[in-house]
């Protein structure tokens, strides 16, 4: 659970700073475009700890 936390708090602040560079324009795009790789293995790494999470339900 700690874990999933600290992903999500991550992935909160790179949002905020790709906002940041972006609305600067000063932001280099190689720089915003890492972060957003960055962001998008976050999200996947996410996804996959909730999925554990959550006991499969046999219909």
């Amino acid at each position: 659970m700690r874990r999933l936390e600290l992903l999500r708090v991550e992935h909160r602040d790179l949002d905020s700073a790709i906002a940041v560079l972006m609305e600067a324009g000063a932001g280099d795009q190689m720089q915003i475009a890492r972060f957003k790789k960055r962001k998008l293995r976050l999200r996947d790494e996410i996804a996959q700890l909730e999925d554990a999470l959550v006991p499969d339900i046999i219909a």
